[in-house]
């Protein structure tokens, strides 16, 4: 007997654990008859985090709608469990699943700070702003025991190498003992991603992030300590929370973000299939109505990768979208989400760690 639809888990955004696409077997759960305890409740999930050695940290972009070319993450995976994040199928290339092992195995790049270094001190390396959280929170909740992210903070304060951050976690107020610094030499931007301002549909969207109003004070906090900031309406959900978009803006532009940005739901590989299992188990009344608007915005697919339209989807509703942004980011003032120009003239190489200390 089948053990039923999956169940939604507390704290965590997935409810399933799907095998990832590269597997050749898959696994289902079934009943005999001699394991009634089978059909209980299931335990919570718990985050477990593996020491990963990496021969490398700093990767490269060529994507013509991504404004970086070199990004650094020090996890993989991410316990914030955000049920919208595109970088859910990336846990495939380790084996694990898109689904809960996105959000509670995860892996740590413990030797992050030493890689970078060695990075940053190459001959031929060239300076170019190194954004910090592409793929996954660089202040997701085991950042505060692990503390990577200010590791490389550390390495790129020291060499005077400019970046930016995004994240939805407060705890990036954590760091502004080294951020204020960095940022009166114009070397850091942060990015806040706020995409509603509901409370009760932010827990179980991105159930380990931080709430929505307390994102709106780490801007305020950020903001009054001197680091220029801007606020991602990122991503925006026809139907669900795009009725937010204005108000999250105004509430940002009053906490003090400079500029605004904005992208609409993206479902690359399996993320289409745990999206609408989350609607399912959450909004199952608008699940047809969210992902009728989802499709006509990518051309009557759940997805198009096209780089001209994949951030913005094309159509109507996306127009709309455009339009409501656009004359919102006016009415507060606000600039292009890219406008700050960091300097990037200051940079000079780490010194690399010796045995015999810092003589000279």
């Amino acid at each position: 007997m089948n053990l039923g639809p999956p169940q939604a888990h507390k704290g965590r955004g997935a409810a399933s654990n799907p095998e990832g696409r590269f597997e050749s077997i898959s696994h289902q759960a079934e009943d005999d008859g001699w394991h009634s305890e089978l059909l209980e409740e299931r335990p919570r999930p718990q985050t477990q985090v593996t020491e990963e050695c990496a021969r490398s940290v700093i990767t490269r972009n060529d994507s013509p709608d991504i404004h970086f070319t070199q990004a650094l993450n020090p996890y993989r995976g991410c316990e914030h469990g955000c049920i919208y994040c595109f970088a859910r199928p990336s846990h495939s290339y380790l084996n694990l699943s898109p689904g809960l092992d996105f959000e509670t195995k995860l892996r740590a790049k413990s030797n992050l700070a030493e890689v970078l270094r060695l990075e940053l001190g190459k001959p031929g390396y060239r300076v170019s702003p190194i954004n910090i959280g592409s793929n996954t929170d660089p202040y997701q909740p085991v950042e505060r025991r692990w503390r990577l992210t200010r590791a490389a903070l550390e390495v790129l304060a020291e060499s005077h190498h400019p970046c930016t951050i995004v994240t939805k976690n407060a705890l990036v107020e954590r760091d502004l003992d080294i951020l204020a610094p960095m940022a009166r030499e114009r070397l850091v931007q942060v990015f806040v991603s706020v995409n509603s301002l509901d409370n009760q549909l932010a827990a179980k969207l991105e159930p380990r992030a931080s709430a929505p109003h307390r994102r709106i004070k780490a801007i305020r906090t950020l903001t009054e300590a001197g680091v220029p900031v801007g606020v991602l309406v990122a991503p925006i959900i026809p139907a669900l929370n795009d009725h937010d978009m204005e108000a999250v803006l105004e509430q940002a532009a009053e906490a003090g973000a400079r500029c605004a940005g904005y992208t609409t739901l993206r479902l690359p590989y399996e993320l289409k299939a745990l999206f609408r299992e989350w609607l399912a188990l959450h909004a199952p009344q608008r699940a047809a109505h969210v992902m009728s608007l989802v499709q006509q915005m990518h051309g009557g697919r759940d997805y198009d990768s096209d780089f001209t339209t994949r951030m913005r989807g094309q159509g109507v509703f996306a127009d709309l979208l455009k339009r409501r942004f656009e004359v919102t980011c006016r009415r507060h003032g606000f600039g292009r989400a890219r406008e700050l120009r960091l300097d990037d003239s200051r940079f000079v190489p780490p010194r690399q760690n010796s045995p015999q200390g810092e003589l000279f």
